[in-house]
């Protein structure tokens, strides 16, 4: 089968979590025999940042670290939609993608194209800015590919595209899967972006302040940190450590005793159901988690038995200091954590159930030619 994803980057994770999966899925797709063509825009942001900081040494590197991916640059104006569609099974466009290109595909495949076609939805903005994914013409799509049930029902009531499914993202075991390591450097990594203010206030509570109340070694590794948050860190005690390659974090994971996931506002308020990819890479590391709160609504995991949840800040600095303290507790954690990811959350079992929605919606066409 060929497959044709276009996406935000694939080369660069610079403030781009999605890159992750896709990474994930791309390589799965490619280990079962299947050709795999990736677009990313040649002016994206993601990259653009990744070079103006890093440079071309960064673009090596993941060549080095996916030798099997490899994405095709393109500028908008110039895209040809014939070559780079032509013999497609199924195309996946990214929620990241301009309106116009999104645009421009469906009409492709309503003109010319008997591909698959599907819409891969990432992020919160249909709650927290829906005038940005109406902008989207999904008309020709075959529907959305949401990674939570909830925003598949948005989809589904507000009738944004003809059908949507439940698609979460899920950790990319051929990456991320336990380090040895004879000796730890630290106590605690937190792995993340600061953003827009979207989780800073939950950043203090259940990052910032345990930490400094424990007196932990602790490191924080991400970008978009202003200059009052690495105030804060460096008041507390946290080493800022900048931006790292997502493929580098399961190295990274193994040098510390546990992390934290401190999801963005709208999952832990309006957006039940989407731990995004943060959690599943560290229980995939066999990390001890804890975890500030977040309702895992579609029963993703089994919370007290793969990760903890503080309710609170003071919580979580009891939390810590227990799985710190106490080996066996941790080593609990870690096998159930990583149990739960093989057993349930693989970029392989994503790609089973991207198959079989591709299945069910050519069954439906077959159906509905026939009547």
């Amino acid at each position: 089968m060929r497959f044709v994803i276009f996406t935000h980057s694939l080369v660069s994770d610079w403030n781009h979590g999605n890159a992750h999966f896709l990474r994930g899925i791309a390589g799965e797709l490619v280990a079962r025999g299947a050709d795999v063509r990736i677009f990313e825009p040649r002016d994206g942001w993601s990259r653009q940042n990744l070079l103006a900081e890093h440079g071309a040494a960064a673009v090596a590197e993941f060549e080095r670290a996916f030798p099997a991916l490899h994405s095709e640059l393109y500028d908008l104006s110039s895209l040809d939609l014939n070559r780079a569609l032509q013999g497609a099974d199924m195309v996946l466009v990214h929620e990241w993608n301009d309106p116009a290109l999104v645009s421009a595909i469906g009409r492709h495949r309503a003109s010319r194209g008997s591909y698959r076609l599907f819409f891969h939805d990432t992020h919160h903005r249909c709650v927290t800015a829906p005038e940005a994914i109406t902008a989207y013409n999904l008309r020709h799509y075959d529907g959305a590919l949401a990674y939570g049930s909830v925003i598949r029902d948005i989809y589904k009531t507000r009738q944004l595209a003809r059908d949507a499914w439940t698609w979460h993202e899920a950790a990319d075991t051929r990456t991320f899967y336990p380090r040895a390591s004879a000796t730890k450097s630290g106590d605690l990594v937190w792995i993340g972006n600061w953003g827009d203010d979207e989780r800073a206030e939950e950043l203090r509570e259940f990052l910032i302040e345990p930490v400094k109340k424990l007196g932990l070694k602790a490191t924080v590794y991400g970008v978009r940190y202003p200059a009052s948050a690495l105030q804060e860190l460096e008041s507390a005690g946290v080493e800022y450590a900048g931006w790292i390659p997502n493929h580098r974090v399961p190295e990274i994971f193994a040098n510390y005793r546990v992390t934290v996931h401190v999801p963005r506002r709208p999952y832990a308020t309006v957006l039940p159901g989407i731990p995004t990819i943060r959690p599943f890479e560290a229980l995939a590391c066999g990390i001890p988690l804890i975890s500030a709160p977040w309702n895992d609504s579609e029963n993703l995991f089994q919370a007290g038995r793969d990760f903890l949840v503080a309710g609170d800040g003071t919580e979580m600095t009891q939390l810590l200091k227990q799985v710190l303290t106490d080996p066996e507790l941790a080593g609990s954690l870690s096998r159930r954590g990583l149990r739960r990811i093989r057993s349930r959350h693989t970029c392989a079992h994503r790609v089973d159930e991207l198959l079989s929605i591709a299945r069910g919606v050519e069954e439906l066409a077959v159906a509905g030619e026939v009547a």
